[in-house]
């Protein structure tokens, strides 16, 4: 995570632009933009994303563009949904990049890798998992919350060595022995602070969370 310009070939850089913008024109399109007006649910999103600043700033890496850190993208997905979620990530990536951590050359293909491809497996999971299994308070706080996160990391860290395999950055050998292995340490502390942080929300501010609703996950239960 955190890639640097100079990894991928101008073709991945345009592909990235152009997905980034397809991006920006659902979310300009279908955010709930109104739930903004609400002066609790601005500060949420802007603290949501002063918070994913500070923990994409403290990443450990061996090899540029081989960076890990904490991804906030399955809680940020169940709490605002996933395109204030995208808004939230792309604000926390302007955030690690004006610090300097990160060259605006590579914000798109951070975006994508980092934003737009854990959010939507994240949506997908949501889905699923409320297809398959019954709405239940555990149910949403272990699978949901804490397995879901760390479902999303580990997948999260396989789409990013392919991507880093594929543009010819590092090779096959290198990125499965000292950078795929750690996401699974990554995993287990993502699981741990998304669960966390969704407990609290759900039982002290429930009305916060877009994905959660009294009336499915407590009532008659």
């Amino acid at each position: 995570m955190n890639f640097q310009p100079e990894l991928f070939s101008t073709a991945w850089h345009v592909f990235a632009a152009l997905c980034g913008v397809g991006g920006g024109l659902w979310i300009l399109r279908t955010a709930p933009w109104r739930r903004l007006l609400d002066g609790h649910q601005l500060n949420a999103v802007l603290g949501a994303a002063v918070a994913l600043t500070l923990l994409w700033s403290l990443n450990a890496g061996v090899y540029p563009g081989l960076n890990l850190h904490l991804l906030g993208a399955m809680a940020s997905t169940l709490i605002f949904g996933p395109q204030m979620a995208l808004v939230v990530l792309g604000l926390a990536l302007a955030g690690v990049t004006l610090n300097g951590s990160v060259e605006w050359g590579a914000y798109p293909i951070n975006f994508l890798v980092m934003g737009m491809i854990p959010v939507a497996l994240g949506s997908l999971y949501s889905r699923i998992i409320r297809r398959w299994l019954p709405r239940h308070f555990f149910v949403y706080i272990f699978v949901n919350a804490f397995l879901g996160a760390a479902v999303i990391v580990l997948l999260q860290g396989v789409i990013a060595s392919l991507t880093l395999f594929a543009a010819g950055a590092y090779p096959a050998d290198k990125l499965l022995s000292e950078y795929l292995p750690f996401f699974l340490l990554l995993g287990f502390a993502e699981a741990w602070l998304s669960g966390m942080v969704l407990t609290l929300l759900v039982v002290y501010y429930p009305e916060w969370v877009a994905s959660f609703d009294d009336r499915s996950y407590l009532m008659n239960k």
